[in-house]
């Protein structure tokens, strides 16, 4: 189950926990669609220094830890759908959304191969916390660098919010968006 490279800590038999820094690369992308064509947008890096906590104690994998990620970071490589997303997503009163790490339902191996694994967060936008499940990726790298990835499809709705119309209504963005983050850590030593 651990690698060399992972910090365990063995308080009994059956007790493990892997503490985790985060360290540079990371991002967040959200993609939507409109009646009309479709968006991508994103916050282009994380690198706010977060640590991330698994306890393989029980299943589920029990973890703590967040990450907060600036909302007015939200480029979608157009000024208009950019105001209307930050607009949207009330960015001057909620400036920050929040992911926090709750469990996992496996401890992950960390090996050079992807390993998906389902886990859950709960996400905090505009003012409103929701709980999902999470499928994600982990795979560690040449240089010991531990990758996650997750992907989640979430609906405007899912935190009160109204999808953003253009043209009196004409131009209409779905509800559904597909959020996929990106973080990469290190072992914290």
């Amino acid at each position: 189950m651990g690698e060399s490279f992972i910090q365990q800590k063995k308080v009994d038999n059956l007790t493990h926990s892997a503490k985790w820094v985060v360290s540079k690369g990371g991002f967040l992308r959200v993609n939507g669609s409109t009646n009309v064509s479709t968006f991508s947008c994103i916050v282009p890096e994380y690198v706010d220094p977060d640590t991330i906590t698994c306890i393989n104690k029980s299943l589920p994998i029990l973890m703590s830890g967040n990450i907060s990620l600036n909302v007015l970071g939200f480029d979608c490589h157009n000024t208009l759908m950019t105001a209307d997303l930050r607009k949207t997503l009330r960015a001057k009163e909620y400036p920050k959304m929040k992911i926090y790490f709750l469990s996992l339902n496996k401890f992950p191996e960390l090996r050079s191969f992807e390993e998906t694994i389902l886990g859950w967060v709960n996400i905090e936008l505009s003012g409103v916390t929701k709980k999902f499940d999470v499928k994600f990726r982990f795979y560690i790298d040449d240089q010991k660098i531990i990758h996650l990835i997750g992907i989640r499809a979430i609906n405007f709705s899912d935190f009160n919010l109204l999808p953003p119309k253009k043209l009196g209504g004409i131009i209409q963005t779905k509800d559904k968006l597909d959020v996929e983050f990106s973080l990469n850590f290190k072992t914290l030593n």
